[in-house]
């Protein structure tokens, strides 16, 4: 195990090789963009060294599959970088199927061939880590290493401030910076403590039936009672295995449809803020303005005010592509003009 020295030191390491970022960027990129799912470009910075990292991002909304095969000597770890919806397979097993949320860490031990089943957008920071950073400890009943293959940990804070870390900088972010960033996401899997007992997911027909409940009544009081009652089971094992299931408590995830809720309503128009905290089922403006800047990082009115500006810096850049051809069609019909009255000139 990798002691707290060691821990700190690679903190002081990435705070270093933050502050020292901004001078590195013109060097190569640290996140390289994957063509196809985990496969890294030779080209792409330090693909041969003990930590290589790259990113994974796909929009399209259809069902898409890939198939992968952990190099050996690496483990492969993934970091969710928005919430999505997919299926990982590996010989025939189901390793997880529902909702992963931003923040969740997927681990694949070295030489593992895994299928993936995407059912949504995705975005994924992946890391390609050598096997010397997760020694096995003689002498322990459980090594480490065990508990890493197929690891899905649901909602880390710890991994996704990394990832933010890294996403925020990725025009400046130089390898170095990287590596530091890779290095203490390999300590903290290395320091996990592993649950001894697992708990069953909510099976899928459970959670549709849950899933479907909150979109059709989340304007309303909707309580662990109610939400159990759908599942058909008990409050303690409805809120365990749904859990499980997504990453999320019922509350916080009935919380989450609410605030996406709000998010379409902001950007539609102008909607008073008390009116919206009403229809997605906040009693005040207060409870729901405090809620959406916790799940958000800003205010429902900054957020709005945002979102709108993105709209006209799109229709700008629009505008600028047509006039700039606008501008090159009367160029080239001017100059075909001119080559026009030479000739007739020359005819004279």
């Amino acid at each position: 195990m990798l002691s707290d020295m060691q821990a700190g030191r690679a903190w002081a390491n990435l705070q270093d090789a933050s502050s020292q970022k901004q001078e590195a960027a013109h060097e190569t990129p640290a996140l390289p963009q994957e063509l196809k799912w985990r496969v890294l470009a030779r080209s792409a910075g330090s693909v041969f060294e003990d930590i290589a990292i790259s990113r994974w991002t796909d929009e399209q909304s259809n069902i898409r599959h890939a198939e992968a095969t952990t190099p050996a000597g690496r483990y492969f770890i993934a970091i969710a970088l928005k919430t999505t919806r997919l299926k990982l397979i590996r010989e025939r097993q189901i390793i997880f199927d529902g909702i992963m949320p931003v923040g969740t860490i997927y681990v694949s031990a070295p030489g593992k061939r895994i299928a993936a089943q995407f059912h949504a957008p995705c975005d994924f920071l992946h890391f390609h880590v050598s096997a010397d950073y997760f020694p096995s400890q003689p002498g322990e009943p459980l090594a480490e290493t065990e508990g890493l293959d197929d690891l899905v940990h649901l909602r880390d804070p710890f991994a996704e401030q990394l990832a933010r870390a890294l996403t925020e900088h990725r025009n400046a972010a130089d390898m170095k910076f990287a590596r530091c960033i890779g290095q203490t996401l390999a300590m903290h899997l290395a320091r996990l403590e592993f649950p001894r007992t697992k708990v069953n997911a909510l099976p899928k027909w459970r959670l549709r039936r849950v899933e479907e409940h909150v979109k059709a009544h989340f304007d309303h009081c909707i309580s662990l009672s109610d939400l159990a009652k759908v599942a058909g089971l008990s409050r303690m094992h409805f809120a365990a295995q749904f859990r499980a299931a997504t990453g999320y408590r019922p509350r916080e995830y009935l919380l989450h449809q609410r605030i996406e809720h709000a998010k379409s309503l902001l950007s539609e128009g102008e909607t008073p803020l008390a009116e919206i905290a009403l229809s997605v089922g906040f009693c005040t403006q207060a409870h729901f303005s405090t809620v959406f800047k916790r799940m958000t990082g800003e205010t429902p009115a900054r957020w709005r005010c945002a979102s709108k500006n993105e709209a006209p810096a799109l229709l700008a850049d629009v505008s600028e592509v047509g006039a700039s051809r606008s501008c090159e069609l009367r160029s080239s019909m001017a100059s075909r003009n001119t080559a026009t009255a030479r000739f007739a000139m020359l005819q004279m």
